[in-house]
């Protein structure tokens, strides 16, 4: 393992209600509700630390209001965590209704919060001191001050010779920021890691494997997670190969593509080939739909 992993990103509190049967509008549906941390980029770097990277640091801006939480969550997955404490917006709130039948597909609520005013002025070139690979949380395109985060972290990236993986984060936000925009804000970015939908939105290819092959003429490295059909990986225009998911009981969707994320760059950071990397993710992505919340269960990987 050589060099540390910095992702940059949001750290939410997620309320977790898992639902049986169609919701009632207008009335109650019983559900079981839990109050956990989450956000994509804080679930990535826990991934990552649980698959065995041991220098993982997180750059994220959360309220006052949970942020002593969030940092003792973080710090007791393994990861060293850089937060902004910001005193006028509280830290970002996800509601994921979780459908309790076989398939437990999440849908969100998102109120981003301080997530979307980190900015340029919370970066530092030192958080670069040691890294080997630096990651970007997608949901930090969907506000113009994370945006001027983006392009100086890029520079600053590019200048130390710093590969940069990004994952799109979200379909519905990518719709809203206009997928023609993309392009541009992804400009010097090595891997993008797209779920089938993103992918799909990115290219207007209804295929996953086409998406994938047409996004990898602009991106170096494309990984495709196509969730219960596995991932595959794309460069060069075409598609490289294509990895199985393995079997699971879903219980909750949430935070199977940031784990699939964590456990592909901890790979790739130990000297595995994209390949290889891939059923890393596709590993830790069965894992994580097995129990509840975006996080990683204790213990080892």
């Amino acid at each position: 393992m050589s060099g540390a992993l910095l992702v940059i990103g949001d750290v939410v509190t997620d309320v977790v209600a898992r639902h049986h049967g169609p919701l009632a509008p207008g009335t109650d549906t019983a559900a079981v509700i839990r109050r956990l941390p989450g956000g994509a980029g804080a679930n990535v770097a826990c991934w990552a630390a649980h698959w065995g990277c041991p220098d993982v640091r997180l750059l994220g801006r959360v309220g006052a209001d949970t942020a002593a939480w969030h940092e003792r969550e973080l710090t007791g997955s393994g990861v060293r965590p850089f937060l902004v404490v910001d005193t006028e917006a509280a830290t970002g709130t996800v509601i994921c209704l979780v459908d309790g039948s076989a398939s437990a597909e999440r849908t969100f609520l998102t109120d981003s919060g301080a997530c979307l005013r980190l900015d340029a002025g919370d970066w530092s070139n030192a958080l670069l001191d040691g890294v080997a690979r630096l990651h970007l949380s997608g949901y930090l395109l969907f506000s113009e001050p994370s945006r001027g985060l983006v392009r100086v972290a890029l520079a600053a990236a590019r200048a130390r010779g710093v590969p940069v993986s990004l994952d799109p984060a979200s379909a519905g936000f990518l719709t809203d920021l206009g997928v023609g925009r993309f392009p541009t804000l992804a400009e010097g970015v090595d891997v993008l890691l797209p779920s089938r939908d993103e992918a799909c939105l990115l290219t207007g290819l209804p295929d996953p494997a086409d998406a994938a092959a047409k996004l990898s003429r602009h991106v170096p490295l494309v990984v495709a997670k196509l969730g219960a059909g596995g991932a595959l990986v794309a460069a060069s225009g075409r598609v490289r190969a294509r990895t199985p998911a393995l079997p699971a009981t879903p219980r909750d969707t949430t935070g199977a593509g940031d784990a699939f994320t964590g456990a592909f760059l901890a790979a790739l950071l130990a000297g595995a080939e994209p390949e290889e990397a891939t059923a890393e993710g596709c590993r830790a992505g069965a894992m994580a739909v097995e129990k509840v919340g975006g996080r990683p269960p204790t213990g080892a990987g």
